[in-house]
């Protein structure tokens, strides 16, 4: 089964070594990246969506991170 996850975080090189540890541990890139002010916060904020392939069965219990 495919599996989808959406990271997020604020621009920093926090969030590319969350996408670069995504991709090391099989996931791949799906779709451009989003970027975007959060005017809350006064911050710029990225996302990326990444997908696997997975030998498991859709729950929504599901911890898609330790996959």
């Amino acid at each position: 089964m495919q599996v989808y996850r959406l990271l997020t975080g604020e621009d920093t090189s926090a969030f590319c070594h969350k996408v670069t540890e995504a991709l090391a541990k099989g996931w791949e890139l799906y779709g451009s990246p989003a970027y975007a002010f959060d005017a809350t916060s006064g911050k710029m904020r990225c996302a990326q969506a990444v997908v696997k392939e997975a030998e498991v069965t859709y729950s929504p219990e599901l911890k898609l991170g330790s996959l």
